[in-house]
């Protein structure tokens, strides 16, 4: 005999983790014009969503169209369209220049003047794709919003969890972590789990997308060559001021043309050889003008003070404790052991396991949980204690 289970069945989830059909689930994709958000789109109208894509033009298009491997400008709003045109889908394309220019742009000037070294692309995605952009997706009624980022969105215990990619050559956590629980909740990223870039350009080339072997993006976007200084001058008329180089004393070295032309860890182009061993650039002093050289020991760094903490790891951060995690504070090394401490409610002090080189003011220091893949969040480097 078979007994008849009262209890109802529980709702079978489409593949974005809606209990309803595909075509029922309205999905923004913010497309850029390359080859990892193109793929999303058409993967997911081949899936049967109702696809919206939206296109942002971040800065002027006419510039854009004589630089190689920009993005959200020029060439690439123009490919975003033939890509929506190619799998069917409502495509708009929406002049966020001036909120850009005002939330990112302004500020990666203003932090060079002040000597640090600013990620943009974080802010970006921040300020502009997760927070401006995204409320454009609600305005039009989506479900959710996807992206072509390399980061996965793991369900957990208490909600949705940010996990760096399946492929780390592709992982793009160190620039994400400032996404909040909020919008974890409405976001999506289908490519988190593929095993390689190859394995999306082979899905561009199935789904005859014109950008299947279109170049990844280079450098930052309105950076051209990637020459930092000659934005900030262009921003900032008369920044670039000339002052001293000095050691570790105070003693003066030689001179320089400009602190927003120089690094923390940078080692040539100083114009003080024949001094001995190799110097570094230390510190940066923009209000003395000084730039501060040393020895290379000068710049391991084990205590990194940050701020403006994102906390992914479920309840207070401040009342969190201290807790053994790994963090990464460059995007291209790999997460290192270190000791998280909050010192507030958006401050916290990270003791690395072992001392890093030319950590700087001003770039991210993500956190990961020890021994897995999910973010816990981050923050941003204020300031660093130098061993001697």
């Amino acid at each position: 005999m078979t007994l008849h289970d009262p209890r109802p069945a529980a709702p079978t989830l489409n593949s974005l983790g809606f209990a309803r059909t595909a075509a029922e689930t309205r999905v923004v994709v913010a497309m850029s014009g390359g080859v990892d958000s193109s793929v999303v789109a058409a993967m997911l109208k081949a899936e049967g969503y109702d696809v919206v894509g939206v296109t942002l033009q971040l800065y002027d298009h006419g510039a854009a169209l004589k630089k190689k491997g920009a993005c959200c400008a020029g060439q690439d709003i123009h490919d975003a369209r033939r890509v929506a045109e190619r799998i069917g889908i409502p495509h708009y394309v929406l002049d966020y220049e001036n909120r850009f220019r005002e939330s990112v742009i302004e500020e990666f000037a203003d932090a060079y003047l002040a000597g640090a070294t600013p990620v943009p692309c974080i802010r970006c995605n921040e300020r502009v794709k997760f927070r401006d952009l995204l409320q454009t997706a609600r305005e039009l009624d989506a479900d959710c919003m996807a992206t072509g980022h390399y980061i996965r969105r793991l369900d957990g215990p208490a909600g949705a969890e940010l996990h760096m990619a399946a492929d780390p050559a592709r992982d793009q956590s160190y620039f994400l972590f400032s996404t909040t629980q909020e919008q974890l909740d409405f976001l999506r990223f289908p490519l988190g789990g593929l095993a390689s870039k190859a394995e999306t350009r082979a899905l561009a080339a199935e789904y005859g997308l014109v950008v299947a072997d279109k170049p990844d993006s280079q450098d930052i976007c309105f950076v051209p060559e990637g020459n930092y200084a000659a934005v900030i001058e262009k921003l900032r008329p008369g920044a670039a001021e000339p002052g001293d180089i000095v050691d570790l004393a105070g003693n003066v070295l030689g001179r320089h043309r400009g602190v927003i032309h120089y690094t923390i860890g940078q080692r040539r182009g100083l114009g003080i050889g024949g001094l001995g061993d190799p110097l570094h650039v230390v510190r940066l002093d923009p209000d003395s003008r000084h730039v501060v050289v040393g020895p290379r020991e000068a710049l391991a760094t084990r205590t990194v003070p940050v701020a403006e903490v994102n906390w992914l790891g479920g309840g207070d951060f401040a009342s969190a404790g201290e807790r053994d995690i790994t963090v990464r504070i460059r995007s291209t090394r790999p997460p290192a052991p270190a000791i998280l401490r909050p010192t507030g409610p958006t401050t916290a002090t990270v003791e690395l396991a072992a001392a890093e080189e030319g950590v700087s003011p001003g770039q991210a220091c993500v956190f990961y949980e020890a021994g897995s893949t999910r973010v816990l969040g981050g923050g941003w480097i204020t300031m660093t204690e130098s061993r001697r």
